[in-house]
């Protein structure tokens, strides 16, 4: 416990010792001048300065007496020792932490205090007179300050540490840092100076006793992933320096040893067997082979490759990334009656290579036998696709060509051809079931289908489920049966006025079939075309003619159209022609020769009404037709005006009359006095009869039907 007493006093205010007395005279010296002399009872004084003989307190941290731990006085020069000086204390912790003594100026802390909670504290003094209450003194500040112990144990950041290190590391490979810290005051002695060291993990590894820093102790041979790949290492810190008395906290460290590729794989067997069918398509598994490679990861990664053997070409081999087998495949079609087995030499190795430890043995070799199995087999085609050809102009039963199937077995079955109907739905062709002759049935057009494609299926006697098909491609030779014809409908026209010689149009032709050496067309007029021929034709010899004027003028009045005959022949065996009609217009021309005017009857593409004219017509024809129709519907539904009863008369007439009026003509009007006098009414009507000649009645006329009633 560090105390201060009235003889170890800290002075501010560039007080001296001599400036302090205990029983309350002062003397002050102000940078070395004595400014003034004060007695006790004297009331002259030059200046007054402060009275108080403190300025800073120690006190020793962690206490552990029962008493309040006395820290020091607190003496004022206005303290005469009468008892009429109160000495009062504020500030941090003032009533509680600390107490003074109101009377002689002493203080105390009342319990424990820990400097790693608070450092120091900041109080203020000051003395009153205990009659008035005045203050004596102004109020003055001083600090208590908490001397450091040793009493806090050094604490690591982690409790637990996770690090790492690649094995067959050389010594001294950093792992990692570990960090301690002391809540003890580092400027105070040695209790916050740390020195670490390693209590558990020898000898594997080392710590550095300044830094914390972790490192590997033991070489390469030593440090193997495989043999142990996990330590626990156990790191203590010490203060006071290391030295005995010093406190000690320690942390635990998790090292795991990180793999790298110093391994190679190895095959679990020198000698593997398979066995595959022969049916088996390309890309079907034949069998997994397994190597093993003590390393984990992608140092454990490999790849096997096909390095020898009669059956490199006959199976691949590939990697199954999620095993890291190797799987044999099938990669061409076997055969169990040419080669019933194979042999081939497999290598293995990593595909990611550490140089440092490559070595001759870093890959391994093993043998693979892979027998073939026989199985009953569907007949096979000596090709993959035939190719047929025929003239269109065949007749039917003309053979086309044939296909070839035989049972690879060694039973050799006997094999019978057919067609797929479903590639053949127009039955145009049929094959022999015996010998694979393809023919036709009926008689084909190139022109219409150039290529029909079918399928042949090849079917063992023996077993009908084995079968087997072949696209067949037959292709029809073009001949040349189509004669040419004009490329497309001309619109042609001649001026009125013209001259001989000028070329009104160039026609060209097209054919339907397909020569082989190209289209070669020739263009002439017709024969009854040439005579008195108002046109000619001039070919000019690269497949297209110039319709060409005989005469220097045309009249439309006397003739508007004329039609001039083309024959168009072409240049294969047999040759083909056809003779196109150009229709011509004479037409009124500028002076350019463009086309002004031209017949209403010329305007037309072909002789006759033009498609509009007939449209109208038939619509006025409907018009009218339908007029008619609903005139008569409205005759029909006329109604009859009702007879005319007199007033008079109270009975009800009904009387069917059938006859027709006369219009103004019919000077002889039905008089209505006949229904008032019904005995006269068949004279009435006769005598009608006779006079109106012009009229024929639609029904037999019946004598008229009275109903009388007679209302009471």
């Amino acid at each position: 416990m560090r105390t201060i007493s009235l003889g170890v006093v800290w002075l501010c205010l560039g007080l001296s010792l001599d400036a302090l007395s205990l029983n309350g005279q002062r003397r002050e010296t102000v940078d070395g001048e004595k400014t003034g002399t004060a007695i006790r009872g004297e009331k002259l004084l030059k200046r007054v300065r402060r009275g108080w003989m403190w300025n800073q307190f120690f006190l020793q941290e962690e206490y552990t007496g029962s008493d309040y731990q006395y820290i020091g006085k607190l003496q004022s020069d206005q303290d005469n020792g009468s008892g009429l000086v109160k000495y009062v204390l504020s500030g941090e912790g003032a009533g509680t932490l600390f107490v003074l003594d109101e009377n002689n100026g002493d203080l105390h802390a009342t319990r424990r205090l820990d400097r790693e909670e608070k450092a120091f504290y900041i109080l203020k003094a000051t003395v009153v007179n205990k009659r008035t209450g005045q203050k004596l003194e102004p109020e003055t500040e001083f600090t208590v300050k908490l001397h450091d112990i040793n009493d806090n144990e050094p604490q690591f950041s982690r409790e637990v540490y996770i690090g790492s290190v690649p094995e067959r590391s050389d010594i001294g490979t950093s792992v990692i840092q570990v960090t301690a810290t002391d809540a003890d005051d580092s400027m105070y002695g040695n209790s916050a100076k740390l020195v670490y060291s390693i209590s558990q993990g020898h000898p594997y590894f080392s710590v550095d006793p300044n830094t914390g820093v972790i490192q590997t102790a033991l070489g390469p041979d030593d440090m193997d992933r495989e043999q142990r790949e996990h330590y626990q290492v156990v790191i203590e810190a010490k203060d006071m320096a290391g030295q005995r008395g010093g406190l000690t906290g320690s942390t635990t460290i998790n090292i795991t040893l990180t793999d790298v590729n110093d391994n190679p794989p190895r095959f679990t067997q020198s000698i593997y067997q398979f066995r595959v069918p022969e049916s088996s398509v390309s890309g079907t598994p034949v069998g997994r082979i397994l190597a093993t490679d003590r390393d984990i990861g992608m140092n454990a990664e490999m790849y096997f490759t096909i390095v020898s053997g009669d059956g490199m070409d006959m199976f691949d081999i590939s990697t199954d990334k999620d095993t890291q087998e190797g799987v044999i495949t099938v990669s061409k079609p076997l055969d169990f009656e040419k080669k019933p087995s194979y042999t081939v030499e497999i290598q293995v190795q990593n595909t990611q290579v550490d140089p440092r430890f490559m070595s001759a043995g870093s890959k391994d070799m093993a043998t693979v036998r892979i027998g073939v199995e026989d199985v009953d087999e569907p007949p096979l085609f000596d090709k993959a696709s035939y190719l047929m050809e025929v003239k269109e102009d065949a007749a039917v039963g003309v053979a086309v060509g044939s296909v070839s199937a035989m049972d690879p077995d060694a039973a050799r079955s006997m094999v019978k051809y057919s067609i797929d109907r479903r590639t053949d739905m127009d039955r145009l062709f049929n094959i022999h079931s015996g010998n694979g002759s393809v023919f036709l049935l009926r008689s084909l057009d190139r022109e219409e289908t150039a290529w029909h494609n079918i399928s042949v299926i090849a079917t063992e006697f023996n077993n009908p489920r084995q079968s087997s098909h072949v696209p067949v491609y037959i292709r029809l030779l073009d001949i040349n049966d189509n004669a040419p014809t004009f490329a497309t409908t001309y619109e042609t026209y001649v001026c009125e006025r013209t001259k001989a010689g000028q070329r009104i149009q160039t026609v060209s032709a097209v054919d339907a079939d397909e020569p082989s050496m190209g289209h070669k067309f020739f263009f002439s007029l017709a024969p009854e075309g040439t005579h008195r021929s108002n046109f000619t034709v001039r070919d000019n010899g690269d497949n297209t003619a110039g319709i060409l004027t005989r005469r220097a003028s045309y009249s439309r009045l006397h003739q508007s159209i004329y039609l001039v005959p083309v024959v168009i022949t072409d240049g294969d065996y047999p040759m083909q022609s056809s003779t196109g009609t150009l229709t011509v217009r004479v037409c009124t021309c500028d002076r350019e020769g463009n086309m002004e005017l031209c017949n209403a009857e010329a305007l037309s593409s072909s002789p006759g009404l033009s498609t509009g004219a007939l449209i109208a017509i038939l619509l006025c024809a409907i018009i009218l037709l339908m007029i008619v129709v609903l005139f008569t519907a409205l005759k029909r539904q006329r109604k009859k005006e009702p007879l005319i009863i007199s007033k008079e008369d109270v009975r009800d007439n009904v009387v069917s009359y059938n006859d027709e009026g006369g219009g103004e003509e019919d000077t002889q009007a039905f008089d209505i006095g006949a229904l008032r006098h019904p005995d006269a009414a068949a004279a009435v009507l006769e005598e009608s009869a006779k006079q109106r000649r012009d009229i024929i009645p639609s029904d037999t006329l019946l004598y008229p039907v009275f109903c009388i009633e007679n209302w009471t």
